[in-house]
């Protein structure tokens, strides 16, 4: 038998008996799970039914204002829970959880029905708590426009006050001045009396005491708009000190009788008025009373309807009846009187029929009460039914599964014994003969190439495995030494490149430092031949003995000119060789040195100019003064390839242009060299090509195409660094080049294997 029927008669038994069991435990699974979607229907019809209920409480506590919204979601949750009970319909299976159903759905009916009836009587009685309201505000703003009235009673009471104790002042001023008048007369005709014994010092004092009484007691009449009086009592006063016509004694006696009636008459009115007064503010005040108890019964009568308080709201009639009482009571206009009184009752009736209205809502909240329990009840009741059967078919399921797993997990376990047996013992040799050839490919073929299963295809498969795997190794030894070797070649042309290379470069550089220094020498040679003939004639003239000042002083000016151009020629040629021979042995040398970027750089570029003086270009540079500690030459082999490969690719024939050399900090440690050109640019389907190896453009003009793969490899390589090229056609291209500062001692031996 083939190893796919023993495997598929391990697997078909314990496959029936699963399929069996599956079939029973789907039939009870599905009623399981029939009973659990109705307890998860009833256990949300409940969780809505509670919420309900706390929405009407919330209802029942809210603002009126407030109170429409909590309907409407009262409304809407016992509309989804009646939505919930039909649908309980679907997933019941006996009579009793019908007429649960049922009974819940009767229940839930008549708690809306109630909640409506008490939504109709809360909006009766609110309408009556704001007509309440009202009222109490009318009877607050009578309060206060009788409290207004009698403030400008009493305001005219105290002007009347007032001006009545002004004219008692005056007139106790009045009598005052005729006691102390008649006080000086009676003096007057005392010393006359006793003409012969009194001294004359003292009669003319009682003269002047009488003269200043009659003069304060005038002002005083004439301050109460008495000028007659107050005239005579001036000439009387005249004649009594003149002794002429002494009657002033009676005048003032008849005054102050006058006087002194007045003041008694004044002095009634004033007590008068101040009785008027104490009652008005009396009268104010209890009116102000008035409306601060109003205020106070109004909130207090609100917050006793807000608590649903019926006795608390009773008392407060009791007290609305005696502000009644008190109202009336009140001595204020009667017309405003009448219109407080009535506000009052008003107040009172319309608290009568809140008070029966919250007596029918306590006893609606009760019988609500009372079906959310009875509905909360009921719906737990279904929950737990369903639950229950929810649970018995689980049961069920648990011992179908228990049975039918042990019994499968038996039989399965002895068909799998068997033809494990069956499989294992050929594969354990097919093992061992594999282990074998493994050790030594040569050592024969494995067992069992004569079965007719599974086993013998893999057996011969085995064989021809192993047979094709010694034939491909001996394959892949010959390829890999032709490889090697190829690989040794490769190194050893890039390394005779690189080197070609850098020679041709030297021989540039030797090329144009030979050019420039042509010219200061030349300058030179012919300086020393002029001063050279110079010196001959003035030799010459002096021999002759005819030498004068003027061609003496002719010859040394001619000599120290001479001798400055030689001189400044000679320093030219000197630093142009010291230059080259700086630059010449860091091109030749591979050694790390410290040195000042900026000052290099100004020598690298001046042997580079007869490069840029063949086509007329110009070259800018800008470089901070910073102290680099790299390679020298690789850092020039890429500014010479960089400049090279702009003049020869990136101008047109006869366009000279400019090359700009930036040099910057790109961050710590790091230094971005630039070389960008106004040039013609890259194509960009030859950008991403411009560092392989052999590739360039201009192969017709004797180009390798290995310029800037040596500038990659040097950057790479012998700086640490990296290096990009960004450019469009007709706008130039620029030459990025980012390079560490100083290459540390530990990185000096990966880069040099990166670079052999």
């Amino acid at each position: 038998m083939r190893v796919g029927r023993k495997i598929l008669l391990v697997g078909g038994v314990p496959i029936l008996i699963a399929a069996a069991i599956a079939l029973a435990g789907w039939l009870l699974l599905a009623q399981e799970e029939r009973a659990r979607g109705g307890a998860v229907v009833a256990g949300q019809v409940d969780r809505v039914l509670a919420l309900a209920r706390m929405v009407r409480d919330d209802y029942v506590e809210a603002r009126a204002g407030d109170r429409a919204a909590h309907a409407e979601r009262f409304l809407a949750l016992t509309g989804e829970a009646g939505t919930g009970l039909d649908a309980l319909k679907a997933y019941v299976r006996t009579a009793d959880q019908t007429a649960r159903i049922a009974s819940a759905k009767g229940a839930l009916d008549r708690y809306v029905a109630r909640m409506r009836a008490f939504i109709r009587v809360t909006r009766e009685n609110d309408g009556l708590i704001a007509e309440m309201a009202t009222r109490a505000g009318r009877l607050i703003e009578l309060a206060d426009r009788a409290r207004l009235r009698q403030q400008a009673s009493n305001a005219d009471l105290v002007r009347s006050l007032s001006e009545k104790v002004q004219r008692l002042s005056a007139t106790r001023d009045v009598l005052a001045g005729i006691n102390d008048m008649r006080a000086s007369a009676a003096e007057i005709a005392l010393d006359r009396a006793r003409r012969e014994s009194a001294p004359p010092l003292e009669f003319a004092r009682d003269v002047a005491r009488l003269r200043e009484a009659a003069r304060g007691l005038a002002a005083a009449l004439r301050a109460q708009g008495r000028g007659r009086e107050a005239g005579e009592l001036e000439g009387l006063a005249a004649a009594e000190a003149s002794g002429a016509a002494p009657g002033l004694a009676a005048w003032g006696e008849r005054l102050l009788k006058i006087d002194s009636s007045g003041q008694r008459t004044l002095h009634e009115e004033v007590a008068q008025l101040l009785t008027y007064a104490i009652e008005a503010n009396e009268t104010e005040q209890a009116t102000q009373n008035i409306a601060v108890t109003t205020l106070r019964l109004g909130q207090r009568t609100a917050d006793a309807l807000v608590r649903r308080d019926a006795s608390a709201a009773r008392a407060m009639l009791a007290e609305g009846e005696r502000l009644s009482a008190k109202t009336a009571a009140l001595p204020i206009s009667p017309l405003i009187q009448a219109e407080m009184i009535d506000a009052v009752d008003g107040w009172r009736k319309r608290l009568t029929t809140t008070l029966d209205g919250l007596r029918r809502q306590t006893e609606m909240l009760a019988d609500m009460d009372g079906l959310a329990a009875a509905m909360s009840a009921s719906a737990q009741n279904l929950n737990d039914a369903f639950v229950g059967d929810a649970e018995r078919f689980g049961a069920s399921i648990r011992q179908i599964l228990l049975a039918g797993a042990a019994a499968g997990l038996l039989i399965g376990t002895l068909v799998a014994l068997a033809v494990a047996r069956a499989i294992t013992t050929p594969l354990r040799q097919l093992q061992g003969d594999m282990i074998a050839l493994a050790a030594n490919p040569a050592g024969g073929l494995v067992s069992g190439l004569r079965r007719g299963d599974e086993l013998g295809d893999i057996a011969r498969a085995t064989n021809f495995f192993v047979t094709e795997i010694a034939r491909r190794e001996q394959a892949l030894r010959r390829a890999k030494d032709q490889a090697d070797a190829a690989l040794l070649d490769l190194r050893q042309a890039q390394a005779d490149l690189i080197r070609a290379e850098k020679l041709a470069s030297l021989g540039q550089l030797v090329a144009g430092v030979a050019h420039e220094i042509n010219t200061p020498l030349g300058l030179a040679l012919t300086t020393a031949t002029v001063v050279r003939d110079e010196t001959g004639a003035f030799q010459a003239t002096l021999a002759s003995g005819q030498l004068s000042r003027s061609r003496l002083t002719h010859y040394v000016e001619r000599v120290q000119e001479g001798a400055a151009l030689l001189c400044t020629n000679l320093a030219r040629a000197a630093d142009l060789v010291h230059g080259f021979k700086q630059v010449a042995v860091d091109r030749v040398s591979d050694e790390q040195r410290r040195f000042a970027l900026d000052t290099w750089l100004d020598e690298l570029l001046a042997s580079l100019k007869p490069l840029l003086r063949q086509g007329g270009h110009g070259i800018a540079r800008t470089c901070p003064p910073l102290t680099v500690d790299t390679n020298p030459g690789a850092l020039a082999q890429v500014v010479t390839n960089g400049i090279t490969n702009a003049v020869v690719h990136g101008f047109a024939a006869g366009r000279p242009g400019t090359i700009r050399v930036s040099v910057s900090e790109a961050g710590a440690g790091l230094i971005r060299l630039e070389i960008a050109d106004d040039g013609r640019g890259i194509p960009p389907e030859n950008l991403e090509r411009i560092f392989d190896p052999f590739f360039t453009t201009a192969r017709s003009r004797g180009s390798t195409g290995l310029g800037m793969h040596i500038v990659h490899n040097l950057v790479t390589a012998k700086l640490g660094g990296r290096i990009t090229v960004t450019s469009r056609p007709g706008e130039g291209t620029c030459l990025r080049v980012e390079f560490p500062a100083a290459i540390r001692a530990a990185e000096r031996p990966a880069l040099a294997s990166v670079a052999g």
